[in-house]
């Protein structure tokens, strides 16, 4: 009888409040689906990358609309399967050209709604296509370069190096929250532990993978800690303002898509950047 009562326990949390074999199980997958899009065929990636962010989008939009906020749908999701698209083909000025139209769009279209409510839904709008699409166009030009393979791998990396170095050194050594307001697990000595493991991955990975001076990967390193925290961050205060604990359920262990992907966002602008900088743009754009 005593078997047959007991309550089932609750999956295992680590103490950053995820199901963590769940999370490594889908962090595992995940990293599955970008290897073999990158070693088969490069432009896989790419659908991959569209493939996420309309996931990414329908989340923030169920996210606004708990709020009252009503995203203009049609323009959002047309602007994320062109915008990664084109910026991959014809480059920033493509990138530029689509998001404006896409913005345009928005605004014609939230018209037939009437004035009621119109700036917050037009502004909501216009975030969703800006955070993500947007943002997602610059991976897409990183992926054009003539090693953007590789480029993508480091990008990956260097972001993933950021979450690992500041989930290790948060929950052994966290004492000190840096916004404990918006997100009270995120400590100075996690920051810490993050720009400790980014900087040495950058440098390993400028010297073994593009055979460049170290210097220019532990710059890198540095800046994308910066960015992905920063990344972090500004997901955890839109939660909080709308009110809602995961943007989605779409990963097991890791809530939704934009819950994963949170510091991934920014630093897809922020590795096109550097990449661009330090080794230049590798593209006939």
């Amino acid at each position: 009888m005593g078997d047959a009562d007991a309550t089932p326990a609750p999956p295992a949390k680590s103490r950053a409040g995820r199901n963590l074999p769940a999370a490594i199980a889908s962090g595992v997958v995940l990293a599955i689906v970008v290897i073999l899009s990158l070693l088969f065929v490069k432009w896989l990636f790419v659908v991959v990358v569209i493939a996420t962010m309309l996931v990414a989008v329908n989340e923030v939009i169920s996210a606004f609309s708990q709020s009252g906020i009503r995203v203009a749908r049609t323009p959002a999701y047309a602007a994320t399967l062109v915008i990664p698209a084109v910026s991959y083909v014809w480059g920033p000025v493509a990138l530029v050209a689509a998001t404006g139209i896409a913005i345009l769009a928005a605004l014609i279209w939230r018209i037939r709604r009437g004035y009621e409510g119109y700036v917050r839904d037009v502004a909501a709008s216009v975030f969703t296509i800006a955070y993500l699409p947007f943002m997602a166009g610059f991976l897409s030009m990183t992926l054009a370069a003539d090693n953007g393979a590789q480029r993508v791998v480091v990008f990956i990396l260097l972001t993933i190096s950021n979450d690992i170095g500041g989930y290790a050194a948060g929950v052994l050594f966290g004492k000190h929250p840096i916004a404990p307001q918006i997100s009270p697990k995120k400590s100075w000595e996690g920051f810490a532990g993050s720009v400790l493991l980014q900087g040495v991955v950058g440098a390993l990975c400028w010297v073994l993978i593009f055979d460049a001076p170290w210097w220019q990967g532990l710059i890198a390193g540095l800046v994308m800690t910066v960015t992905a925290t920063a990344g972090d961050f500004a997901e955890s205060a839109l939660k909080r303002d709308l009110g809602v604990k995961d943007m989605g359920s779409f990963l097991p262990g890791h809530g939704g898509m934009m819950d994963r992907f949170d510091s991934l966002i920014p630093n897809a602008f922020t590795s096109w950047a550097l990449f661009t900088l330090f080794l230049g743009s590798g593209t006939a754009f």
